[in-house]
């Protein structure tokens, strides 16, 4: 079976406390297509987080001094650079006008994930899930109850990358499937055994949804239909380099 990418169109805009799984099951229907066994949803992290009630309007934000003074120098909004802040573990790099933090969930992106874009013209924010694994557990479990069908889910989100230009989807949560595909043990074509491979399959799927769904096209979802996926009780979190073995660190 060729691998096919299908954008799901039609999905209205997302309020606190929308069942997720009902309006891509009825976007689904719109566009005469069901979920088959074998596929896979890849969702843009947004539309959890709208769900999820992880917005913020920036009117009610005051921002700390430390969050002024940042702002001040690079002609930043002060609010967003405060949620930025507040939503980080640590700081990465501070430079430029660049706020690279690593987040609580371990992630390392841009401003802690803290976006005005596809909100409503600038006026909110929206912040990541609490806990995207467990957002796409949630919604793994939805659709199962509403189809009888195991179909994993990703969440994905935007990341810019170090030495490269341009932005990449990248799973932030995952249920249904295990993240990576490992090679260690195998050999190759030529019997040379490889020791170190894994291919970050969950980072690839969401760079599938990416090309189709685009930026402003108003998909916010996607039908991954024909990659045989390694079944399990995975975690995008298990795509986070443990420290011991992170030399950037």
């Amino acid at each position: 079976m060729p691998l096919t990418a299908i954008p799901i169109r039609g999905i209205s805009e997302i309020f606190s406390g929308d069942d997720l799984a009902s309006l891509i099951l009825g976007a689904l229907r719109r566009q005469r297509l069901s979920l088959r066994r074998g596929d896979i949803i890849v969702i843009k992290h947004k539309i959890i987080s709208k769900a999820e009630g992880r917005i913020v309007k920036l009117t009610a934000v005051r921002p700390s001094p430390r969050a002024r003074r940042w702002a001040s120098q690079n002609r930043l909004d002060a609010r967003a650079a405060h949620l930025a802040f507040a939503e980080s573990r640590r700081v990465v790099r501070q430079r430029r006008g660049i706020l690279i933090t690593e987040t609580r969930h371990g992630l390392v992106c841009a401003n802690s994930g803290v976006d005005l874009s596809n909100v409503d013209g600038g006026h909110s924010a929206v912040l990541l899930p609490v806990d995207p694994d467990r957002s796409a557990l949630s919604l793994h479990r939805a659709l199962r109850s509403a189809t009888g069908v195991r179909i994993p889910v990703i969440i994905a989100d935007s990341f810019g990358r170090p030495w490269r230009e341009g932005l990449c989807e990248v799973a932030i949560g995952l249920a249904g499937m295990k993240p990576l595909l490992d090679y260690r043990g195998r050999r190759d074509p030529h019997g040379y055994r490889l020791r170190v491979t894994q291919e970050a399959i969950a980072d690839e799927l969401a760079c599938v949804a990416g090309l189709v769904c685009g930026k402003l096209a108003r998909s916010p979802a996607c039908v991954v239909r024909g990659f045989r996926y390694p079944a399990g009780n995975g975690r995008a979190r298990d795509l986070i380099r443990p420290r011991r073995l992170d030399l950037f660190r």
